[in-house]
């Protein structure tokens, strides 16, 4: 598989967040005394793939780091990660766009 742009280098806050993600990931395995066998075999993966999600390789699937954080009962936040609800940003352009659309109506006149 090439390496795209993103995964060959990634911006410092991507990576910086992918690689921290790894430390935590093995923090937790180690916490519950697994091995990256074990692990892998969880989430049927081999051990390479848990192994590069530890480092925080960008090319590791999406997939791996999700299972992985369902091992260990940390898929809880997951969930929360892009609610729609807590996007601020999005919302206020919603918003925007929601009024835009709503121009006040020409009512009808008598001039014939």
């Amino acid at each position: 598989m090439r390496a795209n742009k993103l995964t060959r280098s990634p911006p410092y806050a991507v990576e910086s967040a992918i690689k921290r993600l790894g430390q935590d990931l093995r923090t937790a395995r180690l916490r519950r005394n697994l091995t990256i066998e074990e692990v892998g075999e969880k989430i049927g993966a081999g051990t390479r793939a848990v192994s590069d999600a530890e480092k925080g390789k960008p090319t590791t699937a999406a997939a791996v780091y999700v299972a992985l954080l369902w091992v260990y009962d940390l898929l809880e936040p997951w969930n929360a990660l892009a609610d729609p609800a807590e996007d601020v940003e999005g919302l206020a352009r919603a918003e925007r766009r929601e009024r835009a659309r709503r121009a006040p109506a020409k009512g009808l006149d008598n001039d014939f």
